[in-house]
């Protein structure tokens, strides 16, 4: 899985927002504090408020702030909101016509795609934003 650079642009403006969370932070404020493009930073916001993970602040003071609990939303509920399922590969929509790749069923690989897709996701569901802001960071090996 290759993390976007919209999803690091994103989870920065989740920890700002974790950080202080009785603060409505503009999306100019959350730009320029992270380096992230403007117009990049709006549609980040969009994409963050349609999942339902920050709302949107009209006015003079208006921004965006966090709309679910950061002790109770997984890093995976943040990565999945800006950049959807978590995958290792695309073996489901390799085909010709996007649909699954001809060899997908013969495959040896496939299994392991899947198993690592699996893991990664079951990590990302085992912590927290607070717990990755606070530090809390489990431990993956096994």
């Amino acid at each position: 899985m290759d993390v976007t650079r919209k999803t690091d642009y994103a989870l920065r403006m989740v920890v700002d927002l974790v950080r202080e969370p009785d603060r409505v932070l503009s999306v100019r404020a959350a730009s320029e504090a992270n380096d992230i493009p403007y117009s990049f930073a709006r549609s980040i916001q969009q994409s963050l408020i349609r999942s339902g993970l920050v709302e949107s602040v009209r006015g003079s003071r208006g921004g965006m702030r966090l709309a679910v609990d950061p002790d109770e939303t997984t890093l995976r509920a943040v990565v999945e909101a800006v950049q959807g399922e978590i995958a290792v590969s695309r073996c489901d929509e390799a085909g010709r016509d996007g649909g699954p790749c001809p060899r997908m069923g013969e495959c040896p690989f496939n299994p392991v795609w899947c198993a690592s897709a699996r893991m990664l996701a079951d990590y990302y569901d085992s912590m927290t934003i607070a717990d990755v802001v606070a530090g809390r960071i489990p431990d993956a090996r096994p």
